[in-house]
């Protein structure tokens, strides 16, 4: 008897308990007016690049590139400056930006360059639900009206496989090394159907996991000086093919 009541006494303590700190935790957007939020947020990042691209001239575009992507673009011109001189090659990667985010933003940050090439890679935040994601069909059509927006503009397209990675270190259980490869299949496919030029980083530097080769990153995800190297490889015979160079 006096078992059974402890045992009774127990549960209602953890019950009480549940329920205290229940109380306590708040929706984190409780008394937030959201839509006043949305209305002063520039959620695509459209003003991102307003003074790089105030400074490109619109005259030499002869052999222009712009690189548009998330950090994984970004970070290319933290290793590799030189190679990024906001004229000739453009970087306009943001960190943690989806594909959406990119769309937007796409003819401010590219079109209005008149580049002869543009080269996206992106898709690897929507996998980590850095936006919420619907499924990756919608991802993929998101490249896919980035790289035709560019056709219509006469500027030729490299659309890149997402690199590999086997876990966000910020977001676990995504599984990114499951739809990564998935992701990657619709992109290739689309590109053999439209005549795009597909550029495979993902083959180059997978571990054989479908995870990044660990000395070509330093989180498992984002590229270092190494893995720069290999993509700048890769995408330089890449642009050579495209504009016979």
């Amino acid at each position: 008897m006096i078992k059974s009541l402890n045992i009774h006494l127990l549960l209602l303590i953890v019950l009480f308990s549940y329920q205290s700190i229940s109380a306590q935790e708040k929706n984190p957007l409780d008394n937030i007016d959201v839509n006043k939020v949305m209305m002063h947020l520039d959620w695509a990042g459209i003003a991102y690049f307003d003074d790089q691209n105030k400074a490109v001239d619109p005259v030499k575009n002869d052999s222009r590139v712009v690189f548009m992507g998330n950090s994984i673009t970004q970070g290319w011109m933290h290793y590799m400056p030189e190679m990024f001189d906001n004229q000739t090659y453009i970087n306009r990667g943001i960190g943690g930006q989806t594909t959406p985010q990119m769309l937007l933003r796409f003819r401010q940050d590219v079109i209005a360059h008149q580049p002869k090439a543009v080269v996206i890679l992106a898709g690897t935040n929507d996998i980590a639900g850095n936006t919420p994601m619907k499924d990756l069909e919608t991802v993929a059509g998101h490249l896919f009206s980035m790289a035709e927006l560019a056709r219509q503009h006469e500027i030729k397209v490299i659309l890149c496989s997402v690199v590999p990675a086997k876990e966000y270190p910020w977001r676990k259980g995504k599984r990114p090394d499951a739809k990564i490869p998935e992701l990657n299949k619709m992109i290739q496919a689309y590109c053999n159907e439209t005549d795009i030029h597909y550029l495979d980083y993902f083959t180059a530097m997978t571990d054989g996991k479908n995870g990044l080769i660990e000395s070509y990153g330093y989180d498992g995800v984002h590229p270092d000086e190494d893995g720069y190297k290999v993509m700048t490889e890769l995408v330089e015979k890449a642009l050579d093919q495209l504009l016979d160079r």
